[in-house]
């Protein structure tokens, strides 16, 4: 049955740790984020790349050098060095749960201090069939924001909510710098308006709450 009321939000994001206190303590330091954030113990196996990655959006270069340089100092290791590039500047990092994170900024020169502030977390699902999964997310009422071809799908997202979009798993093991290969749990619980559910690469959905 078609769904037909858009329930396009992304609540928060859980990720699933061996060690809940030392991920709490982690994340406290690195990034400072809010409730958008959660974390839940969690023994699941899982082996390699987890089929996702979050993108930290900011206003500039120092930002991006600020919290990529707080995340190295408790405990993350370095995927991809910050470095400029003709789309902006940006660093990977994964985190000792093992949680891939971006962080990039669109601007190539700072305009003032370095501060600790994210525009938009971003959620960013690799998938096998970009198409299958568009229609999917789209007949469970989100709304397409952007999309490139059968490389690249974003779907809107209001203020102050996390920002899903789709991408090829390869293209963004890729993007990360790690192998495309995993197995196991994603180690990820989506919260929204549309949960719960199961997509059709396995990321599990659940209500907001």
């Amino acid at each position: 049955m078609a769904i037909t009321e858009a329930v396009t939000s992304v609540d928060s994001l859980t990720l699933e740790v061996d060690d809940l206190a030392a991920a709490q303590h982690f994340y406290a330091a690195a990034f400072g984020l809010g409730p958008q954030l959660r974390l839940r113990a969690s023994g699941a196996a899982s082996d390699g790349f987890r089929g996702f990655t979050l993108s930290l959006t900011v206003s500039q270069p120092g930002t991006v050098d600020s919290l990529i340089g707080s995340a190295l100092e408790a405990g993350a290791t370095s995927l991809k060095p910050a470095a400029k590039s003709f789309w902006g500047y940006g660093g990977v990092v994964r985190t000792p749960d093992g949680t891939i994170w971006k962080v990039a900024t669109s601007a190539k020169k700072d305009t003032g201090p370095a501060t600790r502030e994210v525009d938009d977390i971003v959620l960013l699902l690799g998938v096998e069939d970009i198409v299958a999964s568009k229609r999917f997310y789209v007949g469970r009422g989100f709304a397409v924001a952007k999309s490139i071809s059968r490389m690249y799908v974003e779907f809107e997202a209001g203020p102050g909510q996390v920002k899903p979009a789709l991408y090829r798993r390869r293209a963004l093991a890729k993007d990360a710098g790690v192998s495309p290969d995993g197995t196991g749990s994603h180690r990820l619980v989506i919260g929204g308006g549309a949960g719960p559910f199961t997509d059709p690469d396995g990321f599990a959905w659940e209500a907001a709450q």
